[in-house]
Formats: structure tokens, sequence, C-alpha cells
């Protein structure tokens, strides 16, 4: 495997989480955001961090993972007692010393224990185990998946990697490093794992093919130090627009027993918006090697992953290398960014086709607030307000072309108006657009297309398109 260490410079991914540790992490089954834990019953008491878990005599360890996409915030109770509270998905605990034996476990929506969506027996012996809460509440999969975690040495400079396949809407999948396969056909709540020297290695999750050659839905760097143990978790849905929630397909590592190592994260995460309404669809190169094939207008692609430094981005017609609209170096320091292409390309444009660089705020807003930006990139559209349909509230006043807007707003379902800029904020409305903001989240509203496309060369119609940020 020596001869695929390294990533490629350039690659689309989903959303990446390293856990590491142990106290406050997931390992087994599951990765995310850390989840604070109440104070320990008489009959579970917090396990300190240590490289390798171990239980106590007569003692289970056990930790617990959110995966169920569908699924609100939840509790979970272990005979009777509240063990954890809150969890969010993809969130995980730190690992519990329980009692062994014969344990129930309940499961109820956050700060509602007349609703109980699981309860069921569960044996422990003296072991380390991950429980993850996986399938689907809506179509009545929900379940608790149990793994016994071996979080035995590897060898000195060996790691060892399981994989999870806990994503309820993807097919079997083939995970791969280069041209070697690691694992073959892992099914929805299935699991694997491999022992191989320790390194850097570019894995990909792929469709389960006869010859381990899918498609990547998902490609990303693992430091794997020697003597340590590390799964890799499918999840979220492969398909978000067609699913109840925006959870998207996501491969979540935790580093099992060790402290070193885990999810090799670029510091630069850059996307590209075919914003220019008179522009063919186009082909995207970095450093003369095609990243983005045939995108058509308003096109925003998922977020490419790539080291800081400088590189050449070429945007040419599609698969037309003699009609080249853009090429010049950008210089990338650590951060996230969207490349815009906007303007126009006719001659003499008052808005002349040009790549428009946009920093993106990828945190997450606090409390019950999401985070909208609003971008101008309708070319012939002169300065506009947005405002609440049902209020009034002045979201963004005097927005001119190429800028761009900043507003947290409370977690809701919103009509938006866009108008021409006015003193009073009252011009006239020249569309209305549905805006859905989950707490937590941050978008771009995209003001895109032609106001007046009849006198336009194409008929590009104005449009307000909202993406997701983080």
């Amino acid at each position: 495997m020596t001869d695929t260490k390294r990533r490629d410079v350039l690659r689309a991914v989903g959303g990446l989480t390293v856990i590491g540790g142990l106290a406050g992490c997931m390992g087994g089954t599951a990765g995310g955001d850390q989840t604070e834990t109440e104070t320990p019953t008489d009959s579970m008491t917090e396990t300190p961090t240590t490289e390798t878990p171990t239980p106590e005599s007569e003692m289970a360890m056990v930790r617990v993972a959110h995966l169920a996409p569908d699924a609100p915030d939840v509790d979970i109770y272990v005979d009777g007692e509240v063990a954890l509270s809150g969890v969010s998905f993809s969130a995980v605990s730190d690992y519990l010393s329980v009692p062994v034996g014969t344990r129930t476990v309940a499961i109820t929506p956050a700060g509602d224990d007349s609703t109980t969506v699981f309860e069921d027996d569960l044996e422990l012996a003296e072991a380390t185990y991950t429980v993850a809460a996986v399938g689907e509440l809506g179509e009545e999969t929900f379940q608790p998946l149990v793994l016994e975690d071996d979080v035995s040495s590897p060898g000195e400079d060996m790691a060892r990697v399981r994989v999870v396949h806990a994503s309820p809407d993807a097919p079997a999948v083939d995970i791969t490093a280069g041209d070697e396969v690691l694992f073959d056909g892992v099914e929805f709540t299935q699991s694997g794992s491999v022992t191989v020297p320790a390194d850097t290695y570019t894995l990909q999750v792929r469709g389960d093919t006869e010859s381990n050659d899918g498609d990547a839905v998902a490609e990303f760097d693992l430091e794997l130090a020697g003597d340590s143990v590390y799964t890799v978790f499918a999840a979220g849905y492969l398909t978000p627009d067609d699913e109840p929630t925006m959870e998207e397909f996501r491969p979540i590592v935790t580093v099992d027993s060790g402290t070193e190592g885990g999810l090799v994260e670029p510091a630069v995460s850059l996307r590209v918006a075919h914003l220019s309404p008179d522009a063919p669809n186009v082909d995207v190169l970095v450093d003369g090697e095609a990243v983005l094939t045939d995108v058509p207008f308003g096109t925003v692609s998922d977020y490419l992953m790539v080291d800081e430094g400088t590189y050449q981005v070429t945007v040419q017609a599609a698969g037309d290398p003699e009609t080249v609209v853009f090429d010049e170096s950008l210089d990338l320091a650590a951060g996230a960014y969207t490349a815009a292409a906007v303007g126009e390309l006719e001659e003499d444009a008052e808005n002349p086709f040009m790549v428009q660089i946009l920093e993106d705020d990828r945190s997450e807003p606090e409390g019950e607030t999401a985070r909208v930006r609003v971008f101008h990139a309708s070319p012939d559209a002169p300065a506009v307000d947005v405002t609440v349909a049902s209020s009034g509230d002045v979201l963004v006043d005097g927005l001119a072309y190429g800028e761009t807007a900043t507003v947290d707003v409370p977690a809701g379902e919103y009509t938006v108006e866009v108008r021409g800029d006015t003193d009073s904020n009252d011009g006239d409305v020249v569309g209305e657009f549905g805006l859905a903001a989950e707490a937590g989240y941050a978008y771009t509203a995209i003001a895109l297309g032609y106001l007046t496309p009849d006198d336009e060369p194409t008929d590009a119609e104005f449009d307000l398109s909202v993406v997701i940020d983080n």
C-alpha cells in the first residue's frame, strides 16, 4: 500500500469528523461532536482517559453514538436512570463503566420521557462496547447496533481499522486505498476490520461492484499510527435531498485505542459556483487537471479539499480546451472559499465575466439560530433589499451586484422578498422565495440569473439559490 499514501491534489468530499482519544468521544461505531454526560449514577462511572480502554472487574465499558439521521436529539436511559441527555446526530459519549449482566436500555426524545422510541435488554460482559443508534424513525428501522470493540494491540508498527456502515440510504460499499481493496461489499449495519502497516493512506468509499471500482462517494486521508486502533463510520444520507433531513453522507473517524493519528484534514475547503448566465457549461481545471466537468449555470459544487498554496485555476467551455474564459493563479491560505464565476461573457458587458473569491464562514451559529449570507450575482439587477414577507423585517439593505451581506436569524421557515433598493425598503418585489433555516446551519442565498431575460442573450431567469455552507 505504499503507493497510495498521499492524497491527490484535490478531491470532493462530504463532511468529515475526527474524534481523538477516549474520554469525551465515541470510538467503536460512531463519531462527531462531543456530548456532555450527566453526573454518573451509582451504577455508572466515567472512565478516565487512557490509551487503551480496559474494563474493571465485573464491569463493562460502554459508549453511545447517535447515527440515526432523521431522529431528534435523544436522552438515553440505563436501568431507568438517565445516562446521557440531549445527544444529537453524530454526537458521541464518554466511555461509561457499567455493571455486567442484563441492562435495560431506553431511548427517548430529549426532554420527553413519555415517548420511548426504543427499549430493550442488553447483555453486557466484561468487555468494551459501542452502542450506536442507527436506522430511521420514519422508516421504523431505528435500532441500537451493539458492537464489541477490539482494542487489543495490533502490533508496534501496525494499525487496525474497522469500518461500520451506518448510512441508511446507501447501498453496500467497497473501501479502497488506491488499487488495494480493504473492504468489499459492506452492507448497512455490517462492519469489518483490517490490520495494515502504520502509515498515511488515501481511502475511497465506493458503491459496491464486482471489480471494486464503483464511483467514490467520499475520499479522505487517514493517518494510522503504530499500535493504534481506529473506526471509520459511513453515516448520514447519501442523497439528503430525497430524505427528511439534510444530514449529508460523511465518513466519521474515531481513534479507539492510542492517542495519535486519525483524519488528515487539508487546510483549505474550496467549492466552485457557475453563476454566469450567458456562459456555456464549463470544465474547471486545477493545475491542469480537471476537477469538475460539464458544469451548467446555477451549479454550486461540493467542497474540494486542498492544501494551502498557489494553484492555477482554469475555466473553459465544456469539452473545448481551446475556449478558455479564465486562467489565473489563486493563492489559498487556510480557510473555506467559494470561487464564483460571475458576470457576462458578452462583449462590452457592464459586469464582465470574472471569478470572484468569497471567504466562507462554516462555523456553527450559536443557539437556535441560522446564518444566512446573501450574494448578489445577477448581472442586470440593481441593488436590492431583502425582507421577510410576513413581518416586513429587513434582512439585507442596499446590496449591490458582487456584494455579500450576512445576517443571523432564528431557526424557522421564511418567505423572503427580493426588492429594488429604496430608502424605506419598500421597493417593488422582484421575487418571493422560501427559506428553511435550521438551527446550527450556515447558508448562502445567491441571487442569480437575469432580472429581464427577454432583453438578454439567454433565458436564465432571476432566482434565489440557497446552498448549505456547513
